[in-house]
């Protein structure tokens, strides 16, 4: 395949659930297969007014939107500065996902704010981000792009789970990498904690005191994205369109919404993942009440990876989309995408 050299790259990542922006040093080398090495990570948490507004602002017109990227580019390429001369860290690329504001694929519609060509002008280091709107034109769902860092990085387990804002998964079918959006996690489960006044749902110790509204767990269970075929994700206006309406019809208790939805999804991931060995990672990872519904409801085996590759493998994994980048390789897979065909994804900009 080629000399491919060392790059010290910065993953920048921030997910649906809103909890921060995820930042991972990782350097990665190609022996034989592609290797990497998990350096310094940090999560920087939104402040009330960052929250509020990427929250709302997919309800906003598009100049609007425009000018919150720029704002959001300069956002970030302090967060990075603070970061490399906080940890001396000498960089050579930075792989930026940004924030995702509008995803409707079946419009050719995806957009994540964060200029990178504004953050290469703070830093004066090379930029690749915009990783999803290629995939879209070639008639894909721009989502999700993990998968080839699983193929590439992780191919020892069957089975790769993310419990992030959405749950999503990845497998090798007969030599062919597949993946797709399960259902809703910590989009939801944040959302109903705040209304307690929590940040998040610890351990599952809210949910895990609610009942079981069974009423709605199966109205939950009955949604058409469940019975449609991948390749297939999930956005934050379809779970506004689909999910969030159920769970207010019913007026229950946050507490027994929130079992209830634990117990939703540990029934779909049982349903896609049912045997097998599986690398769980993500927020979510850390929910012990939900994992031990997952484990409950499936004969598979889940192994959590170490605490930082569970907040940070996402981050790990856009910092290798943006190394394939610069190696000219393919990092986006029409075999879970449903594109037309593969391509290497994200804008480079130096």
């Amino acid at each position: 395949m080629g000399f491919y050299k060392q790059h010290n790259v910065i993953g920048l990542m921030s997910g649906t659930s809103l909890d921060g922006v995820d930042l991972a040093f990782v350097s990665f080398y190609h022996d034989k297969s592609w290797q990497y090495q998990l350096g310094v990570c940090q999560t920087i948490p939104y402040d009330e007014k960052w929250q509020k507004e990427l929250k709302e602002l997919h309800l906003r017109p598009l100049s609007e939107i425009q000018e919150s990227s720029q704002r959001y580019a300069i956002y970030l390429s302090q967060l990075l500065s603070d970061f490399i001369l906080k940890h001396n860290l000498q960089v050579d690329l930075i792989c930026s996902h940004g924030h995702t504001v509008l995803h409707q694929p079946e419009k050719g519609i995806t957009l994540q704010i964060g200029d990178g060509k504004i953050i290469n002008t703070q830093l004066n280091i090379p930029v690749v981000y915009d990783f999803r709107t290629l995939d879209v034109e070639l008639g894909g769902q721009g989502a999700p792009l993990v998968p080839i860092g699983d193929e590439l990085l992780f191919s020892e387990y069957e089975y790769c789970l993310n419990l992030g804002g959405f749950s999503n998964f990845s497998f090798n079918n007969d030599g062919l990498r597949q993946a797709y959006d399960i259902c809703p996690v910590n989009i939801v489960l944040n959302e109903y904690a705040h209304k307690l006044g929590e940040e998040y749902d610890n351990e599952g110790q809210i949910a895990k005191t609610g009942s079981i509204n069974n009423e709605l767990l199966k109205e939950l269970n009955a949604i058409n994205y469940y019975q449609q075929l991948p390749p297939k994700s999930l956005g934050k206006e379809w779970l506004e369109l689909n999910f969030i309406p159920m769970l207010k019809k019913y007026n229950d208790s946050t507490s027994n919404i929130m079992r209830t939805v634990v117990e939703h999804i540990a029934i779909q991931i049982a349903d896609c993942i049912k045997s097998g060995h599986c690398l769980v990672t993500g927020g979510g990872a850390l929910n012990t009440f939900l994992m031990q519904r997952i484990v409950a409801n499936s004969q598979a085996n889940f192994i959590l990876g170490n605490k930082k590759l569970i907040e940070y493998k996402e981050a790990l994994i856009f910092g290798f989309l943006g190394v394939l980048n610069r190696e000219n390789q393919i990092n986006c897979l029409a075999s879970v995408t449903g594109a037309k065909r593969n391509s290497i994804v994200g804008k480079y900009f130096a």
